[in-house]
């Protein structure tokens, strides 16, 4: 019989054969990782940072101009407004927001979120990305925008896997985070988030409210996309995502992202550019003393830095001595009076009043002359002429209408869209009246304020510095200087107020020089220098200069600092000399300082971005005269606000009788009590007003004047010194001393102990005698 054969069954894998493939394919898995990071830091998918600039990764950092109490006047910069904030001055909210909306878990990864990297995976990123912090600070400073080709952006992304935990390796979670908030890029030269803050809100990041916080946080994931300027109510939605997330991961109640959540975004939008903002004539200024600063010192020799300090690159701090809120009140006052008189300059300029407005008595030659300067010294033709234009195409361009934005006083921004030529548009500003200011402290030096014109963004000339016009009676003190100094004059002692006239052929003169009093009459008396300078009597000042010759007052001038031309002619009494505001205010300080000139400064430090100080000011100083003679020049000028053209700050009423102070005399009455030395200056035809003004602690010199000597006021009420200029000094110092913070001098100018010199016009002869008396026996 035969055996029956036994069915086998097929055995499947054995249990053991699916570890070892488990294996297998587990660790091919882990050293294809491995391999493929080795080859991404060895740069075999493209070059890599080394560990060098990892350390120090190069950001361009804007500089920083900073004000002499704390405040940002502004920045330079070329592309990025970067200015870095340190990671104790963020707002804890913003740091909170930032997290629960881009990486929840931040804390516990080293570089990549494995969860959120798998789930990004699995899902396709439809339910979040796998982008951590570090990520995203890896490619905002070495990997750049993503691409668009699928290889690229694989390679791209195992670049910023490499570079995260690099990163992690070499700085601490809050530098990260410090990092990665000051590179990003929030738009409208919004580099970083204290720009940001700073544009978007107006304020600096430690005072951003938690809501603001979440609106900046929420630009993170697209700043062109959540624009808040554009798009509001996208970038509302998008904000009240990132309250919903921080509510999410118990940053904030529920019942506190349902109020935040019901808020306005309350955008205070704060543009930042070379032409806007606080101090703007100011800023142009420092950026030529950046230049000369730079030429003169070198930057330290570091591997993988430029060679050349570059002040708008390399993060530079200046610390200025401008104070800001004396310059806004400076800026306001100027704004504030401009408006009110140039509307009565176009008042009195009408085509029916003057048809060559906007200049007066002038011949058509000479207007002709005037534009043909004007279109010769236009953007325009420097434009046309170096893209090659003949000269027969730029001035045919010059007679076509075009669309432009001029200045307009009428208008909140100042800017007015309209269509003219631009032969047009030159004599349309032509007809605007200019103005500069600056204010300083005598005893340092230190410039408060500087305002060099309108409108930075239209006229774009400095009038403080750049700006140099004929001073009229404002350089009178100068020559009483000299007298008081060399003489042993005072201001008590008298000359007779009759027609003056020196020789042909003295002084350098090769005619006789005969002044004539501003109103043309001599009263035939008397008259104390007080007096005299006073109310700007000429033939005064002209025996003056006759007496100590005008080379002793160019000298006593040069050593108050006045570096323009005066020549040495008799006539230089009556202030023909063009001199620039920011000299004047220097000189005028020694008077202020007991006879010390210190010349105006205007930068006091300069830290590298680190803290490093680069450079601290040295005083310039310079004995010029006796606090005797300085006191003295004080009580002269002193006369000027209480009897003579400066009364008017003092006085109150006038503006019931004289349209002047009702339409021109801006923030009249002004009723200051306090001790205020000063001088008005007008010059021939109206055409420049200036007011020199002191109190113990601030000088401060204020001119007014057409670009061109033709335009100006027809008559003398309205032109002068004491109408176009004076009221911004008064506005100014209205301002200041209504903040006490500032600690402007309301007190008197200090008096020297046993001056020789007679100030008081009041005494007795026997007086004066007594005090001669009671001197000698001091000095025996």
């Amino acid at each position: 019989m035969a055996t029956a054969k036994k069915k086998t069954k097929k055995k499947g894998p054995s249990f053991m054969k699916f570890i070892k493939w488990f294996w297998i394919l587990f660790l091919t898995g882990i050293l294809s990782v491995v391999l493929i990071f080795l080859l991404v830091s060895l740069g075999t998918f493209g070059p890599m940072p080394d560990y060098e600039r990892l350390e120090n990764p190069q950001t361009n950092l804007a500089s920083e101009i900073i004000s002499s109490d704390g405040a940002t006047l502004g920045k330079f910069y070329l592309d990025d407004n970067r200015t870095d904030v340190e990671y104790k001055d963020l707002p804890k909210t913003l740091v909170q927001a930032l997290i629960a909306t881009e990486d929840a878990r931040y804390n516990s990864h080293s570089g990549i979120d494995a969860r959120g990297t798998i789930r990004a995976f699995i899902f396709l990123g439809t339910k979040g990305g796998a982008s951590t912090i570090s990520q995203q600070l890896a490619r905002q400073l070495f990997v750049g925008v993503r691409s668009k080709n699928l290889y690229e952006t694989i390679t791209q992304k195992l670049k910023e896997w490499v570079l995260a935990i690099r990163l992690e390796r070499s700085y601490t979670k809050e530098e990260i985070i410090k990092m990665y908030l000051n590179i990003y890029d929030f738009n409208y030269n919004a580099d970083g988030i204290r720009s940001a803050s700073r544009i978007y809100f107006g304020k600096e990041p430690n005072n951003l409210k938690i809501e603001e916080s979440a609106v900046l946080v929420g630009m993170l994931k697209n700043s062109s996309y959540y624009n808040p300027i554009r798009r509001e109510e996208l970038v509302f939605n998008r904000r009240n995502t990132v309250l919903g997330q921080m509510a999410k991961y118990n940053f904030i109640t529920e019942k506190e992202k349902d109020s935040l959540q019901g808020l306005k975004m309350n955008i205070n939008f704060s543009p930042e550019s070379h032409r806007e903002g606080i101090a703007t004539y100011f800023r142009m200024y420092l950026q030529g003393f950046m230049g000369k600063w730079i030429q003169n010192n070198p930057k330290p020799a570091i591997k993988g830095e430029r060679d050349k300090w570059n002040i708008y690159l390399d993060g530079l701090r200046i610390y200025t001595t401008i104070d800001s809120r004396m310059q806004k009140n400076a800026e306001d006052a100027v704004s504030e009076h401009m408006t009110r008189l140039q509307a009565e300059f176009f008042h009195q300029n009408t085509p029916d009043r003057n048809k060559t407005a906007p200049f007066i008595e002038e011949f058509p030659g000479e207007i002709d002359r005037i534009m043909e300067r004007g279109m010769k010294i236009s953007d325009r033709w420097r434009i046309m002429k170096a893209d090659g234009k003949s000269e027969k195409e730029i001035r045919a361009s010059f007679n076509k209408p075009t669309e432009m934005t001029v200045f307009d006083w009428k208008t909140e921004t100042k800017d007015r869209d309209t269509i003219m030529t631009p032969m047009d548009s030159i004599r349309y500003y032509k007809s605007f009246l200019r103005a500069a200011m600056m204010s300083m402290e005598p005893q340092t030096g230190h410039v408060k304020a500087w305002v060099g014109g309108l409108n930075y963004k239209h006229f774009q000339y400095d009038n403080v510095y750049q700006g140099a016009r004929q001073v009229g009676s404002t350089f009178k003190p100068f020559v009483y200087a000299a007298a008081i100094d060399q003489l042993r004059l005072s201001p008590c002692d008298a000359l007779y107020d009759n027609q003056y006239c020196i020789e042909a052929n003295k002084h350098g003169n090769p005619e006789p020089w005969c002044p004539k009093n501003s109103d043309g009459k001599y009263s035939g008396e008397m008259i104390t220098l007080k007096n005299a300078l006073a109310n700007s009597v000429n033939t005064i000042t002209a025996q003056l200069i006759d007496r100590v010759g005008p080379k002793a007052v160019i000298e006593i001038a040069k050593n108050l600092g006045i570096s323009g031309d005066i020549p040495p002619v008799p006539s230089i009494a009556l202030g023909s000399a063009d001199l620039n505001v920011y000299e004047m205010v220097g000189a005028y300080g020694a008077f202020a300082n007991q006879g010390v000139y210190v010349k105006p400064v205007m930068v006091t430090r300069i830290e590298d971005k680190n803290g490093t100080v680069l450079y601290e000011y040295v005083p310039e100083t310079k004995d010029v005269l006796s606090k005797d003679v300085a006191y003295a020049m004080v009580d002269l000028l002193s006369g000027v606000t209480q009897g003579g053209s400066g009364t008017r700050l003092r006085t109150k009423g006038a503006e019931k009788w004289s349209k002047v102070y009702q339409e021109i005399i801006t923030g009249y009455p002004y009723e200051f009590k306090n001790p205020i030395a000063g001088k008005t200056g007008t010059t021939q035809n109206q055409s420049d007003g200036w007011f020199m003004g002191m109190v113990p602690n601030l000088v401060t010199g204020v001119w007014v004047g057409g670009e061109d000597r033709a335009t100006h006021f027809r008559s003398i009420t309205y032109g002068q010194g004491a109408s176009m200029a004076l009221p911004i000094w008064g506005l100014y110092m209205q301002k200041n001393y209504k903040n006490k913070e500032l600690g402007v001098s309301e007190g008197d100018f200090e008096k020297p102990e046993n001056s020789s010199i007679n100030v008081d016009c009041n005494k007795t002869a026997e007086e004066k005698e007594n005090d001669i008396d009671t001197e000698d026996d001091l000095d025996f």
